[in-house]
């Protein structure tokens, strides 16, 4: 068949749809699933794809490569949400989002037997035990059972301890009876119903529920100490404490939010960032943060509505109300979406996000290392969001001026390209038309000469000015450029040194960047490299000078001579502490005779009256 008719078969076939919630895949001539989907009603959700041609790349290639047309429909939008996930886990399509840390996380198991044992397990096995978790994070999963091992000694041997074993008297406590980590229940030390009322307020403390077990510690605490039975109550005093300080150590949000989901979700335009909140009796019990790779440039709506599926199936959730940033396309049956607007809700819808954008931002780290040369890429581009411009700066010129008491006016222009430093393109500049030491003048002069010789010449006009000073001298630029007609041509910013504020032109409030930010770093790095560059032409400018005043003020001595007696003696202090044979001998007899004329006379006469 053709490509024309297979599509009008298939167009055929997505018109005799029903009209019911389903899960639709899509194959290709290889007979292998490409794509798998959901939807409230199958027949308006598939026609979708063939009713019009698609603008985006991939979601077109995608409908060409369709063969074949399966849909399954189901009784409820939730039983399609399922069906859709573990169908995307079976057959990891090629169209599908890609759930990046699609991993096996380790559980708590509490053993479906007599005297229970509590272990970590990463295989579920459907035997009627009970399962808690799972633990992304594996060292809270651990904190917590170091808690509950200080709370309860149960046993952690694999005997069968039914009843008729133990009235047997088939076993004998173990090393850890006597070290008091087990009370001995293979012998009947300990008896099964005391065990079991551990064993549910260890499950109280796994749910997050561990105000119920505080208030029935501090009941028994309270009866003993009546009783004067001061040892068991010191003991079980000590219990609270540990349990007490182990909630200290969670995030506690608001004791008002109780059974809450949060969701929240950032991206970029190549993966999705969904973080999650298990919130119980006001503190966070479970966090994690799911990673959705893009492949048909998903809304982060979609990636939204994809990951609620996936992490509340994962980790059980039965909360009945979920915070969101946006209504997702989903309805879950007796679960209320609500987006909080103010109040402790939205403190944690913040604080959700806030993990995604550290999460994103981590695995963005990590791509860089593996992948170094989308960096400058990813910086250009952050560098043109951050500075609001229109345009990457892949040409960036930077100023500085300096003097020294207002002599020796010079100045210096670095440039980077591409992030990198094009020191064949870097400039000095001495300043020609201003008396003094005025830097706002100066800057003027040497922005308007550098631009006026690029127009002159018809050379690449760079996309960012960086000015190092505040606003006093990012106006005087400001007004070179609008000399030259280049105001709003080109981005200029000023930087000043002492709280690295950032100002804009026209703008007396400064824009502060976050220190870490590579957007700061690099326009750090492009002023510390002019101010390096520049103060190196002030001190051989300098340097000059020091000759020119010293030792050209002697008659028949000019820059050359002084320059080659300063580089054989190393100062002039050096020159005048020569010895007159020295002298003599490198610089010429009528040559030292001059010099020794000349600072005999600049000595200060003794005091006469000494």
């Amino acid at each position: 068949m053709s490509t024309n008719d297979i599509k009008q078969a298939l167009i055929e076939q997505v018109r005799a749809l029903p009209e019911q919630p389903g899960v639709y895949q899509f194959f290709n001539k290889s007979q292998q699933v490409i794509y798998v989907g959901k939807a409230k009603n199958l027949r308006k959700r598939v026609y979708s794809y063939f009713a019009k041609e698609h603008e985006y790349g991939k979601t077109r290639y995608l409908v060409h490569n369709i063969t074949e047309l399966r849909v399954i429909v189901v009784a409820t939008e939730l039983d399609a949400l399922l069906l859709e996930n573990n169908l995307i886990k079976k057959y990891q399509p090629r169209y599908n989002v890609a759930l990046k840390d699609d991993k096996t996380f380790p559980w708590i198991c509490i053993k479906k037997e007599p005297f229970p044992r509590i272990f970590v397990t990463r295989r579920m096995v459907r035997d009627g035990s009970q399962y808690f978790g799972p633990y992304a994070n594996v060292k809270m999963m651990y904190t917590l059972l170091d808690l509950i091992k200080q709370l309860y000694p149960l046993r952690n041997c694999n005997l069968q301890l039914n009843a008729t074993n133990i009235a047997a008297k088939k076993f004998k406590v173990c090393l850890e009876y006597h070290l008091g980590n087990c009370l001995g229940p293979c012998e009947a030390k300990q008896d099964l119903a005391s065990y079991d009322q551990e064993i549910a307020q260890i499950k109280d403390i796994l749910k997050g529920n561990s105000a119920t077990v505080l208030e029935f510690l501090k009941a028994m605490k309270d009866r003993f100490a009546e009783e004067l039975q001061f040892e068991h109550a010191q003991a079980v005093k000590e219990k609270i404490e540990l349990l007490e300080n182990y909630r200290s150590k969670a995030v506690v949000v608001s004791p008002s939010i109780h059974n809450v989901d949060v969701f929240t979700v950032v991206s970029t335009s190549e993966a999705g960032f969904v973080n999650y909140f298990k919130v119980v009796n006001g503190a966070i019990v479970q966090t994690h943060t799911l990673e959705l790779r893009k492949k048909l440039d998903e809304s982060d709506l979609e990636l939204l509505s994809i990951a609620i599926t996936e992490l509340r199936q994962r980790f059980e959730s039965s909360s009945k109300e979920v915070l969101v940033p946006m209504m997702p396309d989903i309805e879950l049956p007796d679960v209320q979406f609500v987006i909080p607007k103010i109040g402790d809700k939205k403190k944690l819808m913040e604080l959700s996000e806030r993990n995604a954008r550290y999460f994103m931002r981590d695995r963005l780290a990590q791509y860089e290392k593996l992948y170094p040369k989308n960096k400058d890429e990813q910086t250009l581009e952050q560098m043109k969001n951050d500075l609001h411009m229109q345009e990457q700066p892949t040409h960036i010129e930077c100023f500085d001026n300096s003097n020294f008491q207002g002599d020796y006016a010079v100045a210096a222009m670095t440039v980077f390209k591409n992030l990198k430093p094009s020191k064949k393109d870097y400039r000095h500049f001495n300043i020609r038309t201003v008396v003094g030491p005025d830097d706002f003048a100066s800057m003027e002069e040497i922005v308007y000469r550098r631009y006026k010789r690029l127009l002159e010449e018809n050379q690449p006009l760079p996309q960012l000015i960086v000015i190092d000073g505040g606003k006093g001298q990012l106006s005087s630029a400001l007004g070179s450029l609008e000399m030259l007609g280049l105001r709003g041509k080109i981005a200029i910013i000023g930087i000043a040194k002492k709280l690295e504020e950032i100002y804009y032109p026209g703008d007396s409030v400064p824009m502060y960047l976050d220190k870490r930010s590579p957007t700061l770093k690099i326009i750090q790095q492009l002023r510390d490299e002019a101010h390096r560059f520049g103060i190196t032409h002030h001190r051989n400018q300098r340097s000059k000078g020091l000759i020119r005043t010293a030792l050209t003020d002697v008659p028949g001595i000019g820059e050359a001579t002084a320059t080659k007696l300063l580089t054989h003696f190393k100062s002039l202090k050096g020159l005048l502490a020569s010895t007159p044979e020295e002298l003599d001998v490198f610089a010429g007899k009528a040559i030292a005779k001059k010099i020794r004329a000349h600072f005999s006379a600049a000595e200060p006469e003794e005091d006469s009256a000494m």
